[in-house]
């Protein structure tokens, strides 16, 4: 089976829409846990996606089975984010800031996620309060912050796992490093980022996309 056709299954289609979500740096607040030194971890990390205005990173998407592809993520706040893959993946992940699509160019076809309407709203919306979905995971390492969000009401939208290092540079010292997206299948996907560009300018026209289904379309 070759990488994009395990693009094409609907597990791992699903587990492309958590990844993608988790990068949105909307405007959550975790869970406040018990300990104070956590806590202070948790708010410098959820300041540090505040933080990012606009931002493109390298990135590498990697299936349960060790698939990857990679290629450029390019995000702009409230809620915009681009994923373009290599040219070997006819493929496009885009969030408007309104809906999020999956557009296949192999087959013209276009899924679309409404934001305020999907389980990806929480994250993508910044609207929405999500505190009670967030808590730290221990990672055993001081340098480094790893935040789950999961909806305990909701298992079918699955987990996301946000994973921080510390990094004076990064928007309140915080680098996003990677993602690791689990779906009510407990199928994996992991996107890891590199070569972080912050502050970059980015037009809002990077997040429309040419419609295959219909050339005279635009995404709402």
């Amino acid at each position: 089976m070759n990488t994009l056709t395990i693009f094409k299954t609907k597990p791992f289609a699903s587990a492309i829409a958590l990844a993608v979500a988790a990068a949105i740096p909307a405007s959550f607040v975790a869970a406040p846990t018990p300990v104070e030194a956590a806590a202070g971890d948790l708010d410098r990390a959820v300041e540090a996606l505040r933080g990012i205005s606009t931002m493109k990173a390298d990135f590498v998407q990697t299936d349960r089975n060790g698939q990857s592809v990679s290629g450029v993520m390019t995000l702009k706040r409230p809620g915009k984010i681009r994923f373009e893959y290599e040219k070997s993946v006819p493929l496009l992940v885009v969030s408007n800031g309104k809906s999020m699509y999956m557009v296949d160019y192999e087959v013209n076809q276009v899924q679309r996620w409404p934001i305020k309407n999907s389980p990806l709203g929480a994250l993508l919306d910044p609207s929405r309060d999500v505190k009670q979905y967030g808590k730290l995971i221990p990672t055993g390492h001081s340098d480094v912050i790893s935040i789950e969000v999961r909806d305990p009401k909701r298992p079918e939208f699955g987990a996301i796992t946000l994973i921080f290092s510390r990094d004076a540079a990064s928007p309140g010292g915080l680098r996003l490093t990677h993602w690791v997206a689990l779906d009510s299948q407990n199928h994996r996907t992991t996107v890891r980022l590199r070569n972080h560009r912050y502050g970059v300018s980015v037009a809002d026209s990077a997040f429309s996309f040419r419609d295959p289904r219909k050339s005279s379309r635009r995404p709402g």
